[in-house]
């Protein structure tokens, strides 16, 4: 069975117009289920006025109005699954033939598509495998950093500990220092004296 452009096309218009069809069948649906839907707004009131009257003449009223509004409901639940169905139809027909024309135009030109897209795909493993090995490297580098500048921070930690001590020896020595000149100017003057 050969499948050409023109009768994919005349099948998608027919398809189209039964899609138009059933769009309007689905709208007429809608809106015999917003008449009912007044309708029974409607009874729902009358059924209020009513309630003046006897208990069994108001319920069986009520039960025959929900046996009829049970059968319009079948039967538009019935309506909407055909209406599903025949959409489902039509759109696996449209599929099917696409397909088929998909197919053939595929047999002729996928062969040199098919080598570019592996020479394509080799290449961008290829590529791939050297950002990964860039990105280890990277790892690697800013790894010996980080363990660099922890010693850096070691190092400058510990001379700064020992620049107070230092500075707390100095301290000390200057304190020492001073009380010893002041003893010693102490003992000069009351030899003096």
């Amino acid at each position: 069975m050969s499948c050409t452009i023109e009768k994919i096309l005349t099948d998608a218009k027919t398809l189209l117009e039964r899609l138009r069809e059933h769009d309007a069948a689905a709208e007429s649906l809608v809106d015999q289920s917003a008449a009912l839907h007044r309708r029974y707004q409607e009874d729902a009131s009358d059924m209020k006025d009513m309630s003046k009257y006897k208990p069994h003449i108001l319920l069986s009223q009520e039960n025959t109005q929900i046996r009829d509004l049970q059968q319009e409901n079948r039967e538009l639940w019935i309506s909407l699954e055909e209406h599903q169905d025949a959409l489902e139809l039509i759109m696996s027909k449209y599929r099917k033939q696409m397909l088929q024309l998909m197919v053939a135009k595929k047999a002729v030109d996928a062969e040199p598509v098919l080598k570019a897209h592996q020479s394509h795909s080799a290449e961008i493993e290829s590529q791939i495998d050297r950002i990964c090995e860039m990105g280890e490297v990277m790892r690697k580098a800013v790894q010996v950093d980080d363990d660099q500048f922890c010693k850096i921070q070691e190092k400058l930690a510990q001379l700064e500990l020992e620049n107070k001590e230092l500075r707390e020896l100095l301290s000390i020595s200057s304190e020492s220092l001073q009380a010893r000149k002041e003893n010693s100017m102490d003992t000069a003057s009351q030899a003096i004296k």
